[in-house]
């Protein structure tokens, strides 16, 4: 589908993208012709064939937007213009989403849509993985799950680790996730970074797990740590159906899905300290681990259910 991403802005990035682009067009475009199709639905703003399509052949255009584009900034004028241009709705994630792409596009256009997943598989899992990585009973677990790249915080959920293991005995640290192809060397640097530590027989690094269902029941606490803003985190909802209590940095999508003190905590993006002095008062006290978790598996099934995202997008698609 010809996506863009950040390792094609130079010269033959763009001229692959060009032509993937003008190949994922054609094709597109014969599939249209031969289903009769009315609308096309870009996910993403990394997808840009749609657009082009639906502006060359009048197709209705929704494009949902995931993203914060922060940087650089002369790309993110200019994807604003390029989804103002070609879209005739636009659905955004988060309000955090919306205030963003709010600069540039229409506000009408606009439709703020909170993502809801199946969370059946969050609510009825046997926690099975503290035998197999050694862990004891009586540990506390703090995890995080992410694709391992350069804002998702790795590297700040590992500073968090260390000032917690200062103070704290018996703690284990689970880590998910995987880098992209071709980013491999990532996901061996945050290996290297394990390894230094002095507690590293208590981090435990998964990798890839297509089910994060055991290792969220694995875990006691669960920590987003991204250094950037998160649009709008899918698996803090996961983690929030699981019955843990989120503690993630206070930007992004975030601040609308977890109610400080009640559901789970922000914390700063930038102080590993104070962010663990946070993380430190719940490990104090396992009844509000508890009390907190099952609050925030509430506020997921109320706020954030299926069949309420499912309704609007159909709305949207009228």
């Amino acid at each position: 589908m010809g996506i863009i991403r950040r390792k094609y802005f130079n010269a033959g990035g763009l001229f692959n993208r060009a032509k993937v682009l003008f190949s994922a067009y054609r094709r597109l475009a014969a599939l249209a012709e031969e289903m009769s199709i009315t609308h096309i639905y870009s996910n993403t703003a990394a997808v840009w064939v749609g657009a082009l399509l639906a502006r060359k052949k009048g197709y209705f255009h929704i494009w949902h937007l995931h993203e914060i584009i922060g940087n650089p900034a002369w790309f993110s004028r200019l994807m604003g213009r390029i989804v103002q241009h070609a879209a005739d709705k636009v659905i955004v994630v988060s309000g955090a989403v919306q205030a963003h792409w709010g600069k540039y596009i229409d506000k009408n256009k606009l439709h703020l849509v909170y993502n809801g997943i199946d969370y059946n598989p969050y609510l009825y899992v046997r926690d099975d993985l503290r035998e197999s990585m050694a862990i004891p009973q009586e540990a506390c677990v703090i995890g995080m799950v992410g694709r391992v790249n350069n804002w998702k915080g790795q590297s700040y959920f590992l500073a968090i680790s260390e000032e917690l293991d200062k103070k704290f005995l018996n703690l284990h640290f689970v880590l998910v996730g995987d880098a992209f192809p071709g980013e491999e060397y990532l996901y061996e640097g945050l290996e290297q970074k394990i390894l230094e530590k002095e507690y590293r027989h208590r981090i435990h690094n998964l990798g890839f797990k297509k089910d994060i269902s055991p290792a969220l029941a694995t875990m006691d606490i669960f920590i987003l740590p991204s250094i950037l803003p998160d649009p709008f985190p899918t698996v803090v909802l996961e983690a929030m159906a699981a019955a843990k209590p989120v503690v993630a940095t206070g930007h992004g999508g975030a601040l609308e899905m977890i109610t400080h003190g009640t559901t789970g905590f922000h914390i700063p993006w930038d102080d590993a300290k104070s962010a663990a002095e946070i993380v430190g008062k719940l490990i104090e006290d396992k009844n509000q681990i508890k009390t907190i978790g099952l609050n925030a598996r509430n506020r997921v099934l109320k706020n954030f259910s299926l069949p309420a995202y499912g309704k609007k997008i159909v709305e949207i698609f009228s």
